[in-house]
This record gives C-alpha cells, sequence and structure tokens, in this order.
C-alpha cells in the first residue's frame, strides 16, 4: 500500500477515484483547498471518490469535467506522470504552464485489448495557461 493518495491512484490502487492538480494561479485560494489535497511546488494535487472528485474539479475551474476531457482527446501531448503539469503541444519552445490536470483510472480488461489489455491505465487530461487542452493515458506503472 502506497503512503498518499496520490500515489495510490497512480499505483492504480484507487480506480473509483479521480485525482486533480490545480496550479495556484488557477484559483482564487488555494489555501481553502489545503485539507482535501496535498500541496505540491506550485499546486495541489486532489484525489477523492469519482462523483465528488467531477463536482469538485467543476466548482474549482468551472468546466464539466467530462466535457473536458473531450475537448482535450482532440490533441495528444505528454502529461507529468505525477499529474503536475504536462508539455503543452503549443509550447514551440516557450514557457507554457498547466493551469489545471483532471485524471481517472480504468481498470485492465483484456477484452477490450490495446493499452487496456496491459493493465490499469490512466487518462489524464491537462489545460495550458494559453488555453489549449491536450491528454495522455498510459498503462500503470509503465511511466
Amino acid at each position: 500500500m502506497t503512503d498518499s493518495k496520490r500515489e495510490a491512484f497512480l499505483a492504480g490502487e484507487r480506480p473509483e477515484d479521480v485525482a486533480f492538480y490545480l496550479a495556484e494561479d488557477a484559483v482564487d485560494d488555494l489555501g481553502k483547498l489545503e485539507g482535501y489535497g496535498e500541496r505540491v511546488a506550485d499546486g495541489i494535487v486532489i484525489v477523492v471518490d469519482g462523483d465528488d472528485g467531477r463536482n469538485a474539479f467543476q466548482a474549482a475551474t468551472g468546466l464539466d469535467p467530462m466535457g473536458f476531457a473531450k475537448e482535450a482527446m482532440g490533441a495528444e501531448s505528454t502529461i507529468d506522470a505525477d499529474l503536475e503539469g504536462g508539455d503543452c503541444p503549443e509550447g514551440d519552445g516557450a514557457a507554457h504552464e498547466a493551469r489545471f490536470v483532471f485524471a481517472f483510472a480504468e481498470e485492465q480488461n483484456e477484452e477490450v485489448g490495446g493499452i487496456y489489455a496491459d493493465g490499469d491505465v490512466i487518462h489524464a487530461y491537462a489545460q495550458c495557461d494559453c488555453g489549449e487542452a491536450y491528454s495522455q493515458k498510459w498503462v500503470v506503472g509503465e511511466r
């Protein structure tokens, strides 16, 4: 068993939860959220039950998480394995920072095939401070 909720989520031990990262400048008062998540260098990562997590993400960002995920699937790029940021596909060498990341896990499903047959899969979606949305998915333990 891992030490933190985030580590457990990333290890595939919390498939019923969602995780999201909020950059410090993406919300009005990050201090109000500190009791709910893990403070990181430039923001906070929160891991919470799926329905509550989707509602909390929407309250914090003003975006429907599943609508946001659908939009972000249009552009693939790298999202940090720790969920604290990513590489904006519009970056072209300039500094682009993730405003937020939303992620959920899907348990291994050999019938579906592809990467889903290889293990639990993390689906992650990010929005850059430039407004670009992008996504990445990976098999737990392969990053």
